[in-house]
């Protein structure tokens, strides 16, 4: 098994090690928790290897994405960075080389056929959705959501991408059964003050930390304070 890192060497250590690559993982928390910067570390550690990634968005527009990462000390204005632009009131312009823009929020099997006809054309290591929950909701019935779900990973299995996917949190999802790893994130309030925390719930083919450690948003992006207890003290 191939190991990859997350570009967040406290995560890295968490995982011991990092990822498995060519495997799909999930990343849940609630809003403000760094979905989104977790994401876009492991895309930028790709392209710091010289890796073609691609960063899918169906909540955020990427021009809005450029200006909040640039405070995380992440510039994504790199050639080797593709995004497909799928939200509602993205801006129809070409921000990043490879940018193109399409409402897939209302369709699954247009999501999937989008990503499929990108790694038909050129060669990905990475690809991130964020957030798999905009799709989700287009699809009520659960059994069929779960076919769907599964087709979608049985697909992008053929082209070896490691998959990195965004949800909003709740206690269980379809994905986290279907998914090889499960990273949640929380915010906890302890001795008055909000404290982050980082858990992993699931990580198939691997021992791992299961603590839940602490961790902050900073100007130079996603720090995991791995070797410190998130409840000491309280």
């Amino acid at each position: 098994m191939v190991r990859i890192s997350t570009g967040i060497e406290g995560l890295d250590k968490m995982l011991h090690g990092g990822l498995i690559s060519g495997r799909a993982y999930l990343v849940k928390g609630g809003p403000g928790t760094g979905k989104t910067t977790l994401a876009i570390h492991f895309l930028m550690e790709g392209v710091r290897n010289n890796e073609n990634v691609l960063y899918i968005t169906l909540e955020e527009p990427l021009d809005t994405l450029k200006q909040d990462m640039k405070k995380r000390g992440l510039d994504i204005s790199t050639p080797l960075f593709k995004g497909i632009d799928a939200t509602p009131i993205g801006e129809r312009s070409h921000i990043f080389e490879g940018t193109y823009h399409e409402e897939f929020a209302k369709s699954f099997g247009k999501l999937t056929k989008a990503i499929k006809d990108r790694l038909d054309t050129e060669e990905f290591t990475r690809v991130v959705i964020d957030p798999i929950t905009m799709v989700k909701l287009t699809i009520e019935n659960e059994l069929e959501y779960r076919r769907t779900f599964m087709g979608f990973l049985k697909d992008l299995a053929k082209y070896n991408v490691t998959l990195l996917i965004t949800s909003e949190l709740h206690e269980t999802d379809i994905e986290d059964y279907l998914v090889s790893g499960v990273i949640e994130l929380r915010a906890y309030e302890i001795s008055r003050k909000i404290i982050r925390g980082i858990k992993i719930l699931k990580f198939r083919g691997s021992s791992f930390d299961e603590q839940i450690r602490p961790y902050r948003l900073t100007d130079r992006g996603f720090e995991i304070y791995s070797e410190e207890d998130i409840f000491v003290g309280d």
